[in-house]
C-alpha cells in the first residue's frame, strides 16, 4: 500500500545520526543523501522494498510532527524491540508511553515500545509473536 514515508528534520545532520544507528538495528543501510532543486537535503533510508524519508522542509517553515501520528517499524523479535528502544535513547530519543514490552490485545498480542525521535516524532518498534 506504501511507497514511502517522509517526514521533516529541523537538524538534517542530527537525524541522520539518530536514525542511521536505529535503522540500523533493523538491518537497513546508511541513508541516500540527496540534494532538491531548491537546495533542502534529503536523506533516503531503502529496505525490503520500503522507503524512510528526511527532509528539510521544502516551504522554509520548521518541522513539526504529526498530533496523533506514529510511524511503526517492524521487529523480528522483542530482544530487536528492545535494541531499537535503547539505541533510539542513546541517540537522542525519548522514551514514551509503557516500558517496551508486551501488550495483550485483540487481535493478538504485540511486543511494542514507543520513542519520539529527536524532532518529536513518534515511532513504534513492534514484533507480533506467532
Amino acid at each position: 500500500m506504501f511507497s514511502h514515508i517522509m517526514i521533516g528534520s529541523n537538524d538534517i545532520e542530527r537525524s541522520k545520526r539518530f536514525y542511521d544507528a536505529v535503522l540500523g538495528v533493523l538491518g537497513v543501510g546508511e541513508a541516500v543523501r540527496n540534494q532538491n532543486a531548491t537546495g533542502q537535503t534529503r536523506l533516503f533510508y531503502r529496505h525490503d522494498g520500503a522507503t524512510f524519508c528526511l527532509t528539510e522542509p521544502i516551504n522554509g517553515q520548521p518541522a513539526s510532527c504529526a498530533n496523533g501520528g506514529t510511524i511503526g517499524f517492524r521487529c523480528q523479535s522483542p530482544e530487536q524491540v528492545r535494541q531499537f528502544h535503547d539505541t533510539a535513547v542513546a541517540h537522542g530519543g525519548v522514551s514514551i508511553e509503557d516500558p517496551p514490552g508486551l501488550r495483550e490485545g485483540k487481535p493478538g498480542a504485540l511486543y511494542l515500545a514507543y520513542v519520539r525521535d529527536p524532532d518529536g516524532h513518534k515511532l513504534c518498534a513492534v514484533h507480533r509473536p506467532g
